[in-house]
């Protein structure tokens, strides 16, 4: 073929520019404003068409676009201004929920992947956010032919997880908290599987918890009080099964059979960094709040990112057998500190046990803010370790955040060289820390 001529250059250098000046507009990012235009500008390269919806690739080079990563980033999408986006998105995934279940993955119309207890509550999330952008005339929107609007979808994922759903998920009734089989998670890894997290996780407490006060405030057919109960009691459980008074932190993981209550469940001691996300949602504040964000600053974090286990004893011990059955770890220390090698025996143990992740770094920022009350030091310093991202952004898939790296020095990036939930969590904290210093 033809080289390109100057004048087709020049064009597409112009519209470029264009698009790359709207995106940082539509963020409302200021001019001084080199880190945030940054991720701005990054943001733009994940929104995908998918039929007439939007939908978003998780990363580059070989993710294509998974449930879980895609509600995810719909709060960072929300902060740079894509509501319209946002919400397509929405109506693309609502039409796949069924009896609670949500895709994990797409591929085409085979939705079949739906082992995934996190994604449909995330959905949850990126509604009320929307809503909160746009209003709650969005829970009307239409998701299918059927009908279905936004406020069905939810209302079904509600009923499912308390109900069960045919996939295993299921609300233990005395303790109003979920049970989810193994490798649910986006800690999912399986084959082997290096953390099951069979029981009850603690992010997804406080993502049920959350669902249940948006559908109470819905309150269709009358049915909001009895939301509203089951996420008092919830929450009650969560305070009091999960948190160690000895060690200043919320468990990961209150392990359980597939028929035991959460009474019954074995407290796993674990420090992973999960429990954040309860912070960040505000369902844990104060004096908790504070002992929580100081283990992870003292364990977790590393610069740019936040190991996904700290390099501590943990009780019960975590085996991890590989294909063969033979022991691949040291189940008393399990943590892994480097993130490559064979995939079976080396990186998958590795993956959620200590390697350090970038998506996860944002809530911890966000985390010290809220559990200091929004003062102006911890704002000041929870944007002063969001911004040692901007090493990250230097350096691999210049201009973008990598999915992992290292738990150990020097902390070398892994994984994917572009990955989406770290570049929108850390827009969307971004401005969020920004707005309260202003």
């Amino acid at each position: 073929p033809d080289e390109p001529t100057e004048a087709a250059l020049g064009a597409f250098e112009q519209e470029r520019a264009r698009r790359n000046e709207q995106a940082v507009t539509r963020a409302k990012m200021d001019p001084d404003d080199g880190f945030g235009r940054q991720l701005a500008l990054a943001l733009q390269a994940y929104v995908a068409r998918r039929d007439p919806g939007k939908t978003i690739i998780a990363g580059y080079p070989w993710f294509l676009d998974w449930g879980r990563d895609s509600l995810i980033c719909a709060r960072g999408l929300l902060a740079a201004g894509l509501e319209e986006d946002v919400q397509q998105m929405l109506i693309t995934y609502g039409r796949f929920v069924e009896q609670g279940t949500l895709a994990n993955q797409i591929l085409g119309e085979n939705a079949s992947n739906r082992d995934t207890s996190d994604a449909p509550l995330w959905f949850g999330v990126a509604c009320e956010e929307l809503a909160t952008a746009r209003g709650d005339s969005v829970y009307a929107a239409a998701v299918d032919k059927q009908g279905r609007t936004l406020a069905d979808v939810l209302e079904e994922i509600g009923a499912g997880y308390r109900d069960g759903t045919p996939n295993g998920i299921r609300m233990d009734p005395a303790s109003a908290l979920i049970w989810s089989p193994s490798h649910f998670t986006w800690m999912d890894t399986n084959y082997p599987a290096g953390t099951p997290r069979e029981g009850y996780p603690i992010e997804i407490q406080a993502l049920w918890i959350r669902l249940l006060r948006q559908l109470a405030r819905l309150d269709r057919k009358g049915r909001g009080a009895r939301w509203e109960a089951l996420a008092a009691r919830a929450q009650e459980t969560l305070h009091r099964r999960y948190w160690i008074e000895e060690r200043g932190y919320y468990s990961d993981l209150l392990i359980a059979g597939a028929n035991q209550s959460a009474e019954e469940a074995v407290v796993d001691t674990a420090l992973r960094s999960n429990y954040l996300l309860a912070i960040s949602l505000g369902l844990v504040t104060g004096e908790r709040a504070r002992r929580c964000v100081e283990a992870a600053r003292r364990y977790l974090v590393v610069p740019g990112a936040l190991r996904s286990l700290a390099p501590l004893p943990v009780s019960p011990p975590l085996p991890i057998h590989g294909p063969g059955g033979q022991l691949l770890n040291h189940p008393n220390e399990p943590y892994w500190g480097r993130y490559e090698g064979d995939e079976d025996t080396r990186r998958k143990p590795a993956y959620h046990n200590g390697t350090a992740w970038v998506w996860t770094f944002p809530t911890f920022c966000e985390s010290l803010a809220m559990a200091w009350g929004f003062a102006p030091e911890a704002v000041a310093a929870a944007k002063a370790y969001l911004g040692s991202l901007d090493r990250l952004i230097a350096a691999g898939c210049a201009g973008h955040l990598p999915e992992v790296v290292d738990g150990d020095a020097p902390h070398a990036q892994r994984g994917c060289d572009a990955q989406s939930w770290s570049v929108t969590e850390a827009l969307r904290v971004w401005k969020l820390l920004s707005r309260a210093r202003d």
